[in-house]
């Protein structure tokens, strides 16, 4: 009985972790074991992390897939990818551009 103590400890953690994990754009189920697995460290590592949805993209010349500015292969075609010239705008401020945008009506 003394053990279900820190299987629910580990469980909430998981669960702080993923969200946080999820909310900053990466994966859920990931940042769920991180931060279940190693509770109070998991979920600083993922408050830490950076927000995937702010980083920079480009688009594959090969199949024309937006990637991460990071990445060094296209998961699509497998086209090897040098670092770019020009890079596109983040997701994050492609929302902020749509939302700041003036609607037509």
């Amino acid at each position: 009985m003394a053990g279900m103590g820190l299987v629910v400890i580990m469980f909430f953690f998981g669960l702080a972790g993923g969200i946080v994990g999820r909310i900053k754009g990466s994966s859920f189920f990931m940042w769920f074991l991180v931060s279940g697995l190693i509770p109070f460290f998991g979920l600083l590592a993922a408050v830490c992390y950076r927000w995937d949805s702010r980083e920079l993209r480009r688009q594959c010349p090969g199949c024309g897939r937006v990637l991460k500015l990071h990445d060094a292969v296209c998961m699509r075609c497998g086209y090897e990818l040098e670092f770019p010239d020009v890079a596109v705008a983040s997701e994050e401020s492609m929302r902020q551009r749509l939302a700041s945008a003036p609607r037509p009506g």
